[in-house]
């Protein structure tokens, strides 16, 4: 088989409305795995080093062309002012980009998330092996119901592709069917291409009557099916996006279980395709990693977790937590019920309790922060111990401000800390207190109103209650009460 040559473009077809999905978003613009449906095809278009990459947009085309340059700036876009189909699609194209040379044309469509740029590979090596005018990517289906048919002649050659709807029984017995995706020739393409007209019951210029163009004048027509169906499936609803993100899921987790990644239930486990995972590291049930997340060698994450472009450190677990954009450090513990914002980092063989939220927030090597606070716009050095229901008081309603936390610090339960301000290392505040000025090293900080007790309030002003009742036998038995 001779080297597969390097396309001299990939046109992507994404101006179709969707109308199917019902939705504001355009269709290619639906997420799977972390990535837009477009998004997955350009990357698969990528592994085919194409000299170009021409994105074919119409509805939502602001959007679509936006995104596309953000995730992409190096792939180009053609508008289709109207969408008459297909073939006037890639028709458009071929006008906007003048002569090709240099390699065929590759088609293909934007709501193909599953498909793979090995399996493009295989279908442009077979084209030029073949010597084909046009080769077609195809699938072998149990059920092809809706689906175009591969008519093949004798020779294995593809005669014509034949929609459901116009199909006879005996073709409708054939399981090989269309992707709507193909190679083609550069200089065959435009010449067939001038040739199909609108003659169909949608007035549509289809490119599937290129295909019978190419065969009826004599060139050669193949067709390749791909390995895994699934790669060919499109999105055209909610149920199908659902679909696909369950298959793309499955075949992300298999790929790490396989790298070394414990998954205690894999269908409960999503992971998106920036995701990066090291060896011995496990994934408890309903754990979900959004983005260019990052977990390395023996952490423990889940249950009921969602890490979104998070940084985990070895051997640290991170349970029942919401974190995003926060880093947690080696040996670290966070949950459960925990809520890591933007900027949180945490340091090595640190702790991020139950019902914590820190925003904007580092917590030095072996400090805890054990339960029942809040830590926003802080710095907390080494060793130190934040109590239970303590709030870092960083807004005044206009600006936010900075507590700041030295070494050793034992901040005691229920402290008030009103930005800005500075505990030194070793000191302490005593519970209840609530702090408005710097604490010196090693002192000991009480900012609260001195106890008084009023005897008898209670059988005075809540008489025949059970509690008064309850303080006049304590004063009727004293021993008993002690």
């Amino acid at each position: 088989m001779s080297a597969s040559p390097r396309p001299a473009v990939v046109v992507i077809l994404a101006a179709g409305e969707g109308t199917r999905m019902r939705s504001a978003l355009p269709k290619v613009l639906h997420c799977v795995a972390g990535r837009s449906l477009v998004e997955h095809v350009v990357e698969s278009a990528a592994h085919l080093s194409p000299a170009r990459v021409v994105v074919v947009v119409g509805h939502g085309r602001e959007q679509v062309t936006a995104h596309i340059t953000e995730i992409s700036p190096w792939v180009t876009t053609v508008v289709q002012e109207e969408q008459l189909g297909t073939g006037h699609a890639v028709r458009v194209t071929l006008a906007a980009m003048g002569a090709i040379e240099g390699g065929p044309v590759v088609v293909l469509t934007g709501d193909t998330p599953l498909l793979t740029g090995v399996t493009l590979e295989t279908l442009l090596a077979h084209h030029s092996a073949t010597d084909a005018a046009a080769t077609v990517l195809t699938a072998v289906l149990e059920d092809p119901t809706g689906y175009g048919r591969i008519v093949r002649g004798s020779d294995g050659q593809v005669r014509q592709i034949v929609e459901h709807r116009d199909a006879d029984d005996a073709v409708l017995s054939i399981n090989e069917i269309n992707s709507g995706m193909y190679v083609f020739d550069a200089a065959q393409l435009a010449a067939a291409l001038a040739q199909i007209t609108t003659a169909n019951a949608q007035g549509e210029e289809y490119l599937t009557d290129v295909i019978a163009i190419l065969s009826t004048s004599g060139a050669r027509v193949e067709a390749i099916a791909a390995s895994d169906p699934t790669e060919i499936m499109g999105v055209n609803d909610r149920v199908q996006l659902a679909e696909a993100s369950a298959l793309m899921r499955d075949r992300i987790n298999a790929r790490w279980m396989r790298a070394g990644v414990t998954m205690v239930d894999p269908s409960s486990v999503w992971i998106d395709v920036d995701v990066d995972l090291a060896r011995d590291v496990t994934l408890l049930p309903d754990t979900h990693l959004i983005g260019p997340t990052v977990i390395a060698e023996g952490a423990v994450v889940g249950p009921g977790t969602t890490l979104k472009a998070c940084e985990v450190g070895e051997r640290a677990t991170v349970r029942h937590t919401w974190a995003e954009l926060a880093v947690i450090g080696p040996d670290a513990s966070v949950g459960p019920y925990t809520y890591l914002r933007p900027g949180t980092m945490l340091g090595a063989r640190t702790k991020a309790g139950a019902f914590v939220e820190m925003k904007n927030a580092s917590l030095g090597e072996g400090s805890k922060v054990p339960h029942l606070s809040y830590v926003g716009d802080a710095q907390i050095g080494e060793g130190s111990n934040i109590g239970a229901s303590t709030v870092f008081v960083n807004y005044d309603g206009v600006e936010k401000h900075t507590t700041v936390i030295g070494d050793q610090v034992r901040v005691g339960s229920d402290t008030m800390l009103v930005a800005p301000v500075t505990i030194g290392d070793g000191a302490y505040t005593a519970a209840g207190s609530v702090i408005t000025e710097d604490v010196p090293p090693g002192a000991m900080a009480v900012a609260r109103a001195q106890q008084r007790n009023i005897e008898g309030w209670v059988e005075r002003r809540r008489g025949g209650t059970k509690s008064a009742q309850a303080a006049a036998r304590a004063k009727d038995n004293p021993k008993e009460d002690a």
